[in-house]
């Protein structure tokens, strides 16, 4: 039987540590720790697929807790089954005791094993939706306040328009008017059409 932890952060810059350390402290070697470092969706990730290669029956599982796992009510409870009824492979979470595959195999362990587990996978999805719904509102909120999102808009020079005549009349080239100004291509043409459409309009 070998000894197997998982650990999943849910972006590159989140730290790991907490769930390494409790790792350590169980003695598992580093090679059989295994790491994402991905959103808990889904169970596609890379270094989750690799340890289940690795597994083998009577192997040991050690999460910190049934959230790092996953986050996906019914995808936690399918890998559940999946680990401890297909491969036969025991699970143990550190942070709920109860949740440990290798004590109470007897029927009413099982039945208070599975309870707790669908409790606080309902809970780790109920979370997350809440986080959602958390973001969406900031978001709604901060976008009525006047708060702009994503890249700050490009603004021309003063002499854009100079500029721009300099290039019509083949006095510069295209490459140094951008040098000059600033401006990505992209963004040449898109001030160039809303200068013309004012034009347009203030002549009409």
């Amino acid at each position: 039987m070998a000894a197997y932890g998982y650990v999943r952060v849910s972006s590159a810059d989140q730290n790991e540590d907490r769930q390494m350390i409790a790792m350590v402290g169980l003695n598992i070697p580093s090679e059989f720790i295994f790491m994402d470092k991905q959103s808990g969706k889904d169970f596609d990730r890379p270094a989750y697929k690799e340890l289940l290669k690795k597994l083998r029956p009577g192997d040991l599982l050690h999460i910190k807790s049934i959230d790092r796992l996953g986050r996906n009510y019914e995808e936690i409870q399918n890998q559940w089954r999946v680990l401890t009824k297909e491969r036969s492979v025991d699970i143990a979470v550190i942070d709920m005791p109860l949740l440990d595959t290798r004590n109470g195999k007897d029927l009413m362990g099982t039945f208070l094993a599975d309870v707790v587990l669908q409790i606080l996978a309902f809970v780790a999805q109920t979370e997350r939706e809440a986080i959602r719904k958390r973001q969406a509102e900031g978001i709604a909120a901060a976008k009525a306040r006047g708060v702009r999102f994503g890249r700050p808009v490009k603004k021309a020079p003063e002499n854009f328009m100079t500029m721009v005549k300099q290039w019509e009349c083949g006095e510069i080239s295209l490459t140094e008017l951008l040098l000059q100004t600033g401006l990505t291509e992209t963004t040449f043409y898109r001030r160039l059409r809303e200068w013309r459409l004012a034009k347009k309009k203030n002549y009409n």
